[in-house]
């Protein structure tokens, strides 16, 4: 009688996936590895035959893999064949494309998951203890990839995949028609950037970023505009920004601020305060969870990375907090363009004086 009172409540329907989460997880990586998804959109109704021809896995092992993806819905079984969801041919069947599900999956399987055994640890001694996994004596996991540099690889093409699935609510706001030339901190492989110089036409970036990842923007995105995508490495902490005549007259942190606590959040901030010019405008761009702190689900397993492997602070902030530290620093007519894909939000300031 408790189980059927209780039956039809989604808060039970949820821990029932939740619990089974972890291993149906691994099971649509492990597909998307095997590139299963990209060759169904390619041969739809495939039988378990020609996916194990494909695969190379033993019959019996596919027969189980198949299984438990099935049981997330990705895949459908249908007449005997095999067929991607709408939603796998919308995320995962584009192979090799840059902003595919698949090298977030792969990202957070080899980086962020195996470090969550460790939460309860990190969470009572106030540390990032999972870190210790990554050899290394730099108090945050950005720099102790730089010492393995394919796991590093792995680690910004999942990131580069999520930017790219949001980014496009950042470049299409109207901030950017009268900004001359972007200081992109943190800008890691230069997509974002790449994607705004694309977009907008008049605009130049530079993006700002430690020397291991800076070598990453290279890549294809931003090297198809080497003429407005410019690399500047160095420490955005201990570093000064670049500033001057030619210097930007925007200031953008994307995916950046919600790494760190309120103190170095303000130091960023007020770092971006001194080297912009009177009327420069600076932008946050991330993760904004609900002013109560209990609703948002990317933002809610962002914090936990944050504290028990990546920087040992940090979360995904309510927009109020980086508009209080926006005034803080100095900046004016603060706003946040809020309700953007993936629970994100702009928050916005303008130096005056």
């Amino acid at each position: 009688m408790k189980n059927a009172a209780h039956e039809d409540d989604p808060v039970l329907e949820r821990f029932h996936f939740l619990v089974n989460a972890p291993a149906l997880f691994n099971a649509v990586t492990t597909a998307a590895e095997l590139r299963i998804f990209p060759f169904l959109s390619g041969r739809p109704g495939a039988g378990a035959e020609e996916i194990r021809a494909f695969s190379g896995l033993p019959a019996h092992q596919l027969r189980v893999l198949l299984q438990a993806v099935c049981a997330t819905g990705l895949l459908e079984r249908r007449d005997g064949g095999y067929h991607n969801s709408a939603v796998a041919e919308e995320l995962l069947a584009a192979d090799g494309a840059p902003d595919s599900w698949s090298h977030i999956l792969t990202g957070w399987k080899e980086v962020y998951y195996p470090a969550f055994a460790d939460m309860t640890t990190a969470l009572r001694t106030g540390t990032n203890t999972a870190l210790a996994a990554h050899p290394g004596d730099e108090p945050t996991l950005y720099g102790r990839l730089s010492r393995n540099p394919p796991l590093e690889e792995v680690f910004h093409r999942a990131m580069t995949a999520f930017t790219l699935r949001s980014v496009d609510a950042l470049i299409e706001q109207p901030v950017f028609e009268d900004v001359r030339h972007v200081l992109d901190v943190g800008g890691g492989d230069g997509s974002t950037s790449a994607r705004l110089v694309a977009r907008h036409p008049r605009l130049r970036t530079t993006v700002f970023d430690m020397p291991s990842v800076s070598r990453l923007a290279s890549g294809a995105e931003a090297a198809a505009h080497p003429e407005r995508v410019s690399v500047t490495p160095g420490d955005i902490f201990t570093d000064p920004f670049p500033e001057g005549p030619d210097g930007p007259d925007a200031v953008l942190f994307s995916h950046v601020l919600e790494i760190f606590d309120e103190d170095a959040i303000l130091h960023l901030m007020k770092k971006a305060y001194t080297a912009l010019p009177a009327g420069g405008k600076v932008m946050v761009y991330g993760y904004n969870v609900s002013d109560d702190e209990t609703e948002g689900v990317f933002g809610a397993r962002l914090g936990l990375y944050f504290n028990v492997l990546a920087s040992g602070r940090g979360m995904a902030y309510p927009a109020r907090d980086y508009e209080r530290w926006l005034r803080e620093a100095g900046f004016e007519e603060v706003a946040t363009v809020s309700g953007l894909p993936y629970e994100h939000g702009l928050s916005l300031g303008v130096k005056r004086g």
